[in-house]
């Protein structure tokens, strides 16, 4: 059997958890994260300030630093998940549960060992755009199409982020086993990101304060590859 078909395996029982039409599987949540905003970049849609709540995990903020968009900082109280408006994009890293996807969005899953559904990595895109599929399948295989040699290959730049078999075979045995309803995990703890000077020349100014998501002048155009 080809490895790689337990990754394909993985995803599908994601999706069908989940009630997505797709599922694309990562290493990380945050790598997932980065190649939705990175998707949408690619296609001209990625909006030039991205609203992201201060009290959320680090890695989060700075994809949209990596992706050339600014942070706009808000005081959003969230439980499980939350939208990095108006992309779409959702950080779903707390909330794993049955049925949970919403049409229309790009929800970002977290399945690291301190998770709902815990294995030693990774993360899911669950979405509904098949063209977006194709792309994600690429993007996060180094920029290769699956099944072709690279000899044969004609690439696109890509990221290494494809989830390995044997962290997805984990995943299938721990999903077997998982209830259909799962509570959000705690998220109390975080510290006000908003405060950290790292972030500060990607921020708007002045902070905590929420655009209008129909502004159009929000949205960059970057030329595709």
């Amino acid at each position: 059997m080809n490895p790689h078909k337990i990754t394909e395996k993985f995803e599908k029982a994601v999706a069908k958890y989940t009630g997505a039409p797709y599922a694309i599987a990562t290493t990380s949540c945050t790598m997932a994260i980065f190649l939705a905003l990175q998707y949408l970049k690619w296609a001209d849609k990625l909006p030039r300030v991205i609203d992201c709540p201060a009290r959320t995990y680090v890695s989060v903020p700075m994809q949209i630093v990596h992706v050339g968009a600014l942070i706009q900082w808000t005081d959003e109280e969230w439980e499980g998940q939350y939208e990095l408006a108006p992309t779409k994009v959702i950080d779903s890293a707390r909330l794993f549960t049955s049925g949970m996807y919403r049409p229309g969005t790009f929800m970002c899953t977290s399945h690291h060992w301190g998770k709902t559904l815990g294995v030693q990595q990774g993360g899911m895109i669950l979405h509904d755009n098949k063209i977006a599929h194709g792309w994600f399948k690429r993007a996060r295989f180094d920029g290769r199409q699956p099944g072709v040699h690279p000899v044969d290959d004609h690439f696109i730049i890509g990221w290494h982020a494809y989830m390995s078999p044997e962290v997805a075979a984990e995943g299938l045995v721990r999903l077997g086993m998982l209830p259909r309803d799962n509570k959000p995990l705690p998220n109390d703890n975080y510290p006000d990101l908003s405060r950290a000077k790292c972030f500060a020349p990607y921020c708007t100014d002045p902070p905590n304060q929420r655009r209008a998501a129909t502004d159009n002048s929000r949205v960059l155009r970057f030329p595709r590859p």
